[in-house]
């Protein structure tokens, strides 16, 4: 359809936001995107995640949520919710558009009773992976149409600006820089957290700069453990693991685990405590996310993970079955995306070492 003029000059403000992305990483283009979006939409509250590629689990949140003590509960009925679920999207959506009785948990149990009116959700999603999903909600009116066709035509400039913002976090790790953990979280099975050890409250702070004054807020650790819920309820069958940058190139990878072992001591199974675990992403799984946000095809990212093994240029045309000539024109087509012009250089941001 047609978007109106205001959504239509909109929509033009958006493609040019996305186009100067770059200064202040994922962050501050969300936050001007947002500004964008409220202007037009109205939108009081709001829940704007990165996501790792892979597993789809979110992190990193840029949000106003009113009922902030209820956020545990918020994320867990977010992740229980079947409705409009960002993993199954494909296309904007809005909570309005299902009949009441099928908008699912968070809505029956949290939204609604606080006065919520609607949700429109939207997932930045393209072939090498999924980068992140916008929640907005509505107190005093639903979405309409042109709302969600607005999104819709916007959400593809965004992937591609929130990928680029996620490819530029990947600086070759300085020698000698600190690296985390193993760090643990114990959450309740309603999210509240029980403990932690002693560092985890410094990494989830830079994670989420907490308010002036107010303790770090644990949000990528409830994601996490969300996903764990979900994944028991069988409501999405992705692993509770999410991958996400910290700073000056250092990636974490969060992981959650019911405490006990299989046979339930402990306590039964949903009544077990949950475990959050955060250290430091492998070079493996870093140079995964690497490839992804860089767009890499599948050819050059089968050629760098044979350079991250140690190989040389006859060892990996011999394992991919090419000629030298098409693996040097691989590489020069891989130091482009990645803006390196050798092989140490690419492999140091690459792996994080």
């Amino acid at each position: 359809m047609a978007l109106p003029p205001a959504h239509a000059r909109s929509r033009a403000r958006v493609l040019r936001i996305c186009e100067a992305a770059g200064a202040g990483g994922a962050h501050a283009l969300r936050v001007r995107l947002l500004r964008e979006f409220r202007a037009l939409l109205g939108s009081e509250s709001f829940a704007f995640l990165l996501t790792d590629p892979v597993t789809s689990v979110g992190c990193s949140p840029v949000a106003r949520v009113p009922f902030l003590p209820e956020l545990p509960r918020l994320i867990r009925l977010k992740y229980l919710t079947r409705a409009d679920r960002w993993t199954s999207l494909t296309g904007a959506a809005a909570l309005s558009g299902l009949p009441e009785g099928a908008r699912g948990p968070l809505w029956e149990e949290l939204l609604r009773p606080h006065g919520v009116r609607d949700v429109a959700s939207v997932v930045f999603r393209d072939r090498f992976g999924c980068w992140g999903f916008l929640d907005l909600w509505r107190y005093g009116a639903e979405f309409g149409p042109a709302d969600l066709a607005y999104l819709d035509e916007v959400a593809g400039p965004v992937t591609e600006a929130l990928r680029r913002a996620q490819a530029a976090t990947f600086p070759a790790r300085p020698p000698g820089a600190g690296r985390p953990g193993p760090l643990v979280l114990l959450l309740a099975p309603d999210l509240r957290v029980r403990g932690q050890t002693p560092e985890a409250a410094a990494y989830l702070a830079g994670l989420v700069p907490p308010e002036e004054g107010r303790a770090p807020v644990p949000a990528a650790a409830y994601n996490v453990a969300a996903q764990l819920l979900a994944r028991e309820a069988g409501v999405d069958p992705g692993p509770p693991r999410a991958r996400v940058h910290l700073a000056d190139g250092l990636w974490l990878t969060l992981r959650a685990a019911r405490v006990g072992d299989e046979q339930g001591h402990g306590g039964a199974g949903s009544d077990r405590e949950i475990a959050v675990t955060i250290e430091e992403t492998t070079p493996a799984d870093r140079l995964d996310v690497f490839c992804r946000a860089h767009g890499l095809s599948a050819r050059e990212t089968e050629l760098l993970g044979h350079l991250a093994e140690g190989a040389d240029s006859r060892e990996v045309a011999a394992a991919m079955a090419l000629s030298a000539h098409t693996v040097q024109d691989h590489l020069k087509s891989v130091f482009a995306k990645t803006s390196t012009h050798n092989r140490r250089a690419l492999l140091a941001r690459a792996l994080g070492v």
